[in-house]
């Protein structure tokens, strides 16, 4: 399966504070996408899948990309 770039922006609970967050993640699928990101801020925040909230997943092109990890694996 070919693997794509996606960007997920949305906000997580903690400590009575929405933070706001912005990921870019490859996956080769949306849903994986979803998964992928509400795996990652669990892990490194210690929050529960129910206090975050996804506002925006899309595919975004290489160009567009920030990390450079993701760019490199999306264009290998």
């Amino acid at each position: 399966m070919a693997k794509k770039a996606y960007k997920v922006e949305g906000k997580f609970y903690m400590k009575n504070i929405w933070h706001p967050f912005s990921k870019e993640v490859v996956s080769s699928s949306k849903v994986k996408a979803k998964e992928k990101v509400l795996s990652i801020i669990g892990s490194n925040h210690r929050v529960k899948r129910n206090k975050i909230i996804i506002d925006n997943l899309k595919e975004v092109s290489p160009d567009e990309l920030e990390n450079l990890v993701v760019k490199y694996l999306v264009e290998r």
